[in-house]
């Protein structure tokens, strides 16, 4: 099992280079950075999280940005997007940063991608609410063609450009890993349909332990005609607790991820260390 930890890079926060070197250091797998351009201040859906929207959403640092500066300052600490809103960034522009960034990471660049929930926010960017999941869906399959071939194009219903050349392609191939993140059972579909993997997430509406969904989850993508192993689980918002996450082990999950709070590094370190000793434990 791999063992991560994600932030909303802030300007109050510890810095992203800090961060992930105190990671490396501890062996940690992947520092992630999620994402909101901003936050508008009509409301048209609830916060997913359940109560008030914590500070950090609206002081989140472009988390492309971040995690260039955390893979500058490490070696082997991989980096991810935790999640990046696809259907509020430019298709072209997005796909030429995924391939930018696991070049200068030397590919330890992991795309985590999410539909978002903010309506508000994604109108702002001009995205239409009830067709975000097709947007997502069609800029995805865009950017594998984009990272994949010498002279892309795409032609979908939301989706359209004509034969192009772009460069770099992404050192891994034959792209970074896309890793679904979103509740179940939507997000599983979506994983299934175009990712590499799913990171599931519980939230005030769906509470349905992971014991549970995993194994439907797997289920499902058999009966898609996938190869449930091909595609990697990982669960995101967890605590160090020994027992939870042995069992997470002998569910197959590939990676389990901490939220830590936007904090500087004598809040953040020792929490650092409880993970690190418990990371020691569990690969004995």
């Amino acid at each position: 099992m791999h063992f991560a930890a994600s932030m909303f890079f802030t300007d109050y926060s510890m810095t992203p280079q800090a961060l992930a070197a105190a990671m490396e250091e501890r062996g940690f797998e992947s520092v992630w950075a999620p994402e909101h351009s901003h936050i508008p201040l009509s409301r048209k859906t609830a916060f997913v999280g359940g109560g008030e929207l914590p500070k950090r959403y609206y002081d989140a640092m472009d988390p492309f940005v971040s995690l260039t500066a955390a893979a500058m300052a490490t070696t082997k600490l991989k980096v991810g997007t935790g999640i990046c809103l696809v259907n509020q960034r430019d298709t072209i522009q997005t796909a030429k940063l995924v391939a930018s960034i696991d070049r200068i990471s030397e590919g330890r660049f992991l795309f985590g991608i999410g539909n978002g929930w903010n309506q508000d926010e994604m109108e702002n960017h001009g995205t239409d609410f009830k067709q975000r999941h097709k947007l997502v869906r069609e800029r995805i399959e865009a950017m594998k063609k984009i990272w994949t071939e010498s002279k892309p194009e795409y032609h979908g219903e939301l989706v359209h450009f004509d034969a192009m050349m772009t460069w770099p392609k992404p050192v891994q191939k034959p792209y970074p890993p896309i890793l679904v993140g979103g509740a179940f059972p939507y997000s599983a579909r979506r994983a299934i349909r175009y990712g590499d993997g799913w990171i599931p997430m519980q939230t005030a509406a769906e509470q349905t332990p992971f014991a549970e969904v995993i194994p439907r989850f797997r289920q499902m993508a058999a009966e898609a005609g996938r190869d449930p192993e091909s595609l990697s689980i990982g669960i995101w918002g967890r605590s160090p607790n020994y027992d939870e996450l042995s069992a997470y082990v002998d569910l197959g999950v590939e990676r389990v991820c901490t939220s830590l709070p936007s904090e500087k590094e004598d809040k953040i370190v020792p929490i650092l260390d409880t993970w690190a000793a418990l990371i020691a434990r569990m690969n004995r």
